[in-house]
């Protein structure tokens, strides 16, 4: 009963996502209203401890927003500016093969994004502009969504894993610090890092897998064949291992909020260079078959082919320059790499004591400075924290601000974008807000006074979930991720609601807990392929609204590709190279 009463928030979410197809606006506060009560009826929570809880979530979602919003703004500066038009002419400009253009534009201009910004921008970014190449409208969105999926990790500046497994962690931190001798962050790091190694390993075959399924879906209806992707192998397979090089590299010696856009950045410069000196270029060229041929559900009300921009910088006319029309982003990974590395920044910027303290009494107490944090909430052990300087979000504005003397833009075209940033925050906002004040509500309540012996709801979760899987359970974890991410739409929310589960399982059957945790981190981003939330956006953009269906059974192959593979990796490393590899894998 203790799992059956423990699931039933988790079951609302499904049933109201996926069997009604309600928008999650609307399912996730009914979601947090069957949370509560279970906490109150079966957990034996206090109504101001559920209170608390909530409100551990709400700044929660309050501190992911900051950076989706710093990371909207900074991409719709680069639109109005023209800037973005020019980085997606210097991918098309060098070559008009369809397969070449899906490798640079649907995996590298998508990863790159998904770096940036995350949360199911990349495919309602990409689509469009594919669509305006002459792209069939469900190819472009088909394209897009499989060709980010390595990024969705680290996407939003690596949000999934600040916000989505550090912060959540947190409550685990005595258990990390007092077994493995490291910080929750430290520890956060370390997943990221197996999280890269196993995107490295699985995921650079992506390039090739977009190509084949839109040369296969997408190709002369008489002759379905997949031989038009394999002539172009050495070009996907290098593209896929230029990224996945620097990308594992920076996951490894850097920071989470890197790999995605150095990985995206580096590969594509490279990809790029090589293709302009002649070299991997296919020899004979592949397209559509003519627009007649083309089954219906393949456009919507956009007709392919009508791009109408035109690269330039507004204020002049002058073509902008590639080096130009990237600065923004290279400003920002100045900013976040001197903000991560220089101690005596790093330790301003975090430190809670720049500030101005004050309690309230039956509430708790507070700290508003570099750190706005509210502690003791309502008399229990209960805070949170928001970061606001520390998080990619500032520096992600701060960015935006810089470009706009770049580009010398005027006043109405900086409100324009900053304006269209605020406007995609809304829906967000109202789903973010009750999805993790719901997972919140489950993770905090084995802490309250009275609460079961047993642990909170996501322990008894993970508990039962380890003894019916038993020593399989690695190769299954990423699925649980995949599945949270395609209901909710996030791969934040995914970790932020599986990362503790995960956890609690790997250290029920004695595994080693960052490489359980970093399937997690994978499951989470290869969910996107069939989340819901970031088919419709995409499909919207292009004018395919009611193809839903379609796109998630077409994604689900690459899904299950992934999931497998990365089941088999997550087995090897647990139970093969720690004995084949014993100085690799002692501190695990």
């Amino acid at each position: 009963m203790d799992v059956a009463v423990a699931a039933l928030p988790l079951a609302v979410v499904a049933v109201l996502l996926i069997g009604f197809l309600w928008p999650a606006t609307r399912a996730m506060p009914i979601a947090w209203i069957a949370a509560l009560a279970v906490g109150y009826v079966w957990w034996n929570n206090p109504p101001d401890y559920l209170v608390g809880s909530s409100f551990v979530g709400v700044m929660t979602a309050l501190e992911i927003l900051w950076i989706v919003f710093g990371a909207l703004v900074l991409l719709y500066t680069l639109m109005q500016a023209g800037a973005f038009d020019r980085i997606n002419r210097g991918f098309t400009a060098v070559s008009d093969d369809r397969r070449v253009q899906i490798v640079l534009i649907a995996f590298f201009l998508a990863t790159f994004i998904e770096g940036a910004a995350g949360f199911g921008t990349p495919a309602a970014v990409v689509a469009p502009l594919m669509l305006a190449l002459g792209f069939p409208a469900l190819a472009a969105v088909i394209a897009a969504l499989i060709g980010h999926v390595m990024a969705v990790t680290y996407g939003a500046v690596g949000t999934p894993i600040i916000v989505g497994i550090q912060e959540p962690l947190m409550i685990y931190e005595d258990q990390i610090v007092n077994e493995g001798g490291m910080s929750v962050v430290q520890y956060s790091y370390e997943v990221a890092a197996w999280a890269a190694t196993y995107h490295a390993l699985t995921g650079f075959v992506m390039p090739l897998f977009a190509v084949a399924m839109v040369v296969y879906f997408f190709g002369p209806s008489d002759e379905r064949t997949i031989k038009p992707a394999l002539s172009v192998w050495p070009l996907c397979l290098f593209a896929g291992i230029a990224f996945a090089i620097p990308y594992w590299i920076s996951a490894w010696f850097l920071t989470a909020e890197f790999p995605a856009l150095i990985g995206a950045m580096v590969g594509g410069a490279i990809t790029v260079s090589v293709l302009r000196q002649g070299y991997l270029l296919p020899d004979d060229e592949w397209d559509f078959p003519p627009r007649e041929e083309w089954a219906d559900h393949w456009v919507g009300a956009i007709e392919p082919g009508d791009d109408g921009a035109d690269g330039a910088v507004p204020n002049g006319g002058e073509q902008m320059s590639l080096l130009k029309a990237w600065s923004p982003y290279i400003v920002l990974i100045v900013l976040l790499v001197v903000t991560r590395v220089v101690d005596p920044i790093s330790a301003v910027i975090n430190d809670a004591d720049l500030g101005t303290e004050f309690a309230i009494a039956g509430v708790g107490e507070f700290t508003i400075g570099v750190v706005i944090e509210w502690s003791e909430m309502f008399g229990y052990d209960l805070s949170a924290a928001i970061g606001w300087m520390n998080a990619p979000g500032f520096w992600l504005l701060l960015s935006a601000i810089i470009a706009i003397g770049i580009f010398g833009m005027s006043g109405q075209q900086v409100k324009a974008a900053w304006s269209e940033a605020i406007q995609k925050l809304v829906s967000p906002f109202i789903a973010l807000v009750f999805v993790i004040a719901m997972v919140q509500v489950m993770i905090q309540s084995g802490g309250a006074p009275g609460a079961p012996e047993a642990g909170s709801m996501i322990e008894i979760l993970a508990i039962a979930t380890a003894d019916v899987t038993g020593p399989l359970y690695p190769a299954l974890a990423a699925l649980i991720g995949a599945l949270a991410a395609a209901m909710v739409g996030s791969n934040t929310v995914s970790n932020i609601t599986f990362g503790g589960f995960q956890f609690t399982a790997a250290h029920e059957l004695g595994l080693p807990s960052q490489i359980v945790v970093g399937t997690q981190a994978v499951g989470g981003a290869i969910g996107n392929l069939v989340a819901i939330h970031n088919i419709v956006a995409a499909l919207a953009t292009v004018g395919l609204v009611g193809q839903e269906g379609r796109v998630m059974r077409l994604n689900l192959i690459p899904l299950f590709y992934y999931a497998l593979v990365v089941g088999v990796w997550a087995l090897l490393f647990v139970y093969v190279m720690p004995d084949v590899l014993p100085s690799v894998f002692d501190v695990y």
